[in-house]
Parts: structure tokens; C-alpha cells; sequence
């Protein structure tokens, strides 16, 4: 298909543009990628499970075909990783007492600021 962007009037003659098509639900990746993928609610994925990936960064047609394969390769790389669940942490015995001093110390240099503004007057 025909590239827009840079390329002078070769754009007008030349088809360098790429559409990849990945057919995600009928691929031999494994089910919870598939299944990963589908849920993504990527906009380039079709209702059929059809990934559409347009590419026309470069000027030549084999540039831009090793582009568009690239980024498949990256959303199924990214599709394949699990995040580790986190575990919630609590603050240690020492860093809630420290905290509540600094509370206690602040509350009296402001008690100490607001009575000594009343005889000054």
C-alpha cells in the first residue's frame, strides 16, 4: 500500500507502506497469551482476533516489513510476561514510633509558638 510522509514524489509511485496482519486466535502461541492478547482491548485488534499493524517509518518496503515484524514482537513479548503480585508491607514497629515523635516534638514547639504570642501583646 502507499506510504505517506517523507519520500518526495516517489511517495506518489512507490507502495513501501506495510499492513501486517496476525491472526492472534488461529497462531501457535500458547492459550494465556492468546487469551492475554484478546483481553488487551488494543484498538488494532479486530472483533475476528485479527492484529493490524500498520508500518511506514521508512522509505523502503523490506525496512519497513522487518519494522512492523519487530513490533509484533514486542506486543507478544510484553503479552507473555506476568507481573509479580505484590504483597502489601507495614511500616516496622521503630519507623511508627520515630513518626509519632516527630508528631509529639512538632505539636509542642507550635503549643510553645502560640503561647508566647499571647504575652507579647
Amino acid at each position: 500500500m502507499r506510504s505517506q510522509g517523507a519520500g518526495g514524489q516517489n511517495v506518489n509511485k512507490v507502495s513501501s507502506a506495510i499492513h501486517l496482519r496476525f491472526d492472534i486466535k488461529n497462531s501457535l502461541l500458547p492459550e494465556y497469551i492468546i487469551q492475554k492478547l484478546l483481553n488487551s482491548g488494543d484498538s488494532r485488534i479486530t472483533l475476528d482476533g485479527v492484529l493490524i499493524l500498520k508500518s511506514q517509518q521508512f522509505r523502503t518496503q523490506e525496512k519497513n516489513r522487518e519494522a512492523a515484524l519487530e513490533r509484533l514482537k514486542q506486543i507478544i513479548i510484553l503479552a507473555s510476561q506476568t507481573l509479580t503480585q505484590r504483597r502489601p508491607t507495614r511500616p516496622t514497629r521503630n519507623s511508627q514510633i520515630k513518626r509519632l515523635d516527630t508528631k509529639t516534638k512538632q505539636a509542642r514547639t507550635k503549643a510553645l509558638r502560640k503561647n508566647n504570642s499571647l504575652t507579647d501583646y
